[in-house]
């Protein structure tokens, strides 16, 4: 098939793949999140009960912020791809 170029890509959908690989991600960490403060408000030490709703929180907000800043970040990095590929040339694949 020969070299195509990637002359440019759409703003939004770069911007939408990012923010969900973003949204995964902090859905992860914010697992680990729980479960290290599960582990935490366990424990016999005064003030460590109020580790758990750390956890929950964590499950709910870090993926909405991981998601948030992944989104600004692709679409960002689009932009900028498209400006520097008119300027520079684009990007070239082999496809077969």
């Amino acid at each position: 098939m020969g070299l195509m170029k990637i002359k440019k890509v759409g703003v939004l959908s770069v911007a939408k793949i990012y923010g969900a690989i973003g949204a995964s991600v902090g859905f992860v960490i914010g697992l680990f999140v729980a479960l290290f403060s599960l582990f935490i408000s366990v424990l016999p030490v005064k003030g460590s009960i109020m580790f758990a709703g750390l956890g929950v929180l964590a499950i709910i907000l870090l993926p909405i912020f991981y998601g948030v800043i992944l989104f600004i970040a692709g679409g960002l990095g689009a932009w900028v791809y498209n400006v520097f590929a008119g300027w520079v040339g684009p990007v070239e694949i082999e496809l077969e």
